[in-house]
């Protein structure tokens, strides 16, 4: 059991966990096998479960949960299916610039329908040229009386197809660089916003991947999110918050590796045995074990700094990030090895687990990018010292 959670957040935990083990468990294969999103089903059950507005304040319909909050829901949905999980958790990231540089008005405005389990909202940064190096975007939105005409390409959107709008980020004054980025709440019907094709993807199959393009989109100048030229600031604090998130995604298909492997140990005989009697098959799930805890704990860690403001918290948010990834990865081969030719099958769910698993090592921010972020972090810390 997790240590030092609440009462309301082990009930958060186990609400959840019956929900995702009931609703999404028993179609994962299905959808993952369809490449398609059960977009049907996440709009009932965003409605009548009630978390659409988990991390929302209250004065907006949501719940005015935290970070740590939303982390262990995610973790408890991931464990079912990462893929229909990111058809709900997209709208958490595509949330976050607004939550991060929204005025009132606009929270008011756009976050009280996603509260009420109406409106999906994806993220749109990375482009075709620009994934990690954010700066390198090209998008641009230019100023003409009461609104902005957008043009660009965004692409990897998670939900592109699906969601309702758009947290876009454009270029406003190119020659400032990164401090020339604004950020702009795009409805899916604005004349010149346009989707390309549905990616054809290794894993997270039930979730829409694709590109969104603007072609002279206008866009009301009341959509400027915040003040012009914040948008990357906003963008950065986004990916902090997020990357917990990323993390409890981690630790839900670490658990559930672990889960399906000691589930088939106990059933499988080889040698007029069960396997897990073998010294090696317990080794290895003793390895799955301790990643899956020390996952956990990092990833809690980092979601409540987030939700404390911390000094460290971008740091701690990139070590979870980068250490369940792996972990996920890992604790997914193993199930895989445990169940020998068996896993090697989609007779048996391990296999979706590591297709799933490695694009939390890409997207988010890669390793590697979180790699530089930690060592930046630290060298500054020892120079403060």
């Amino acid at each position: 059991m997790p240590i030092h959670l609440t009462e309301e957040q082990l009930e958060l935990r186990d609400l959840v966990h019956d929900f995702a083990q009931r609703e999404i468990a028993p179609i994962a294969l299905e959808w993952d096998q369809k490449n398609e999103a059960p977009m049907e089903i996440v709009r009932k059950t965003r409605r009548e479960l009630g978390i659409s507005g988990l991390t929302i304040p209250e004065e907006y319909g949501g719940l005015g949960l935290g970070t740590l909050e939303l982390t262990i829901m995610t973790e408890e949905m991931s464990r079912a299916c990462l893929g229909i999980t990111l058809c709900y958790g997209v709208t958490y990231l595509g949330i976050l610039p607004i939550l991060k540089g929204g005025t009132p008005e606009q929270k008011k405005k756009w976050l009280s329908p996603v509260a009420a389990g109406e409106v999906g909202v994806s993220f749109c940064l990375s482009e075709p040229g620009a994934g990690s190096d954010v700066p390198g975007m090209s998008t641009v939105a230019e100023k003409k009386k009461d609104k902005y005409i957008l043009n660009g390409t965004k692409a990897w959107i998670t939900g592109g197809g699906t969601s309702d709008a758009y947290t876009v980020f454009a270029y406003t004054n190119k020659d400032r660089g990164p401090r020339g980025v604004s950020c702009f709440y795009v409805e899916r019907n604005t004349p010149g916003l346009s989707l390309g094709k549905k990616e054809d993807k290794l894993g997270i199959r039930a979730s829409d991947t694709r590109q969104v393009i603007f072609e002279d989109c206008e866009v009301p100048a009341e959509n400027l999110l915040g003040r012009e030229n914040m948008g990357f600031v906003y963008a950065l604090q986004t990916l902090a918050s997020s990357r917990s998130l990323v993390a409890g995604m981690g630790v839900g298909i670490a658990q559930a590796a672990l889960d399906h492997a000691v589930r088939y140990a106990k059933e499988r005989e080889q040698f007029g045995q069960k396997i897990s009697n073998f010294q090696a098959i317990q080794h290895m799930l003793a390895d799955m074990a301790i990643r899956t805890e020390t996952s956990r704990s990092i990833t809690y860690r980092a979601a409540r700094a987030d939700d404390k403001g911390a000094k460290d918290a971008t740091k701690l948010a990139s070590i979870s990030k980068a250490y369940t990834s792996n972990c996920a990865v890992m604790n997914a081969l193993d199930a895989i090895q445990i169940h020998g030719g068996y896993g090697y099958t989609r007779e048996y769910p391990v296999e979706k687990l590591l297709r799933d698993a490695k694009i939390l090592e890409i997207f988010e921010g890669t390793t590697q990018i979180q790699k530089n972020e930690i060592a930046t972090a630290i060298i500054k810390e020892s120079l403060s010292a």
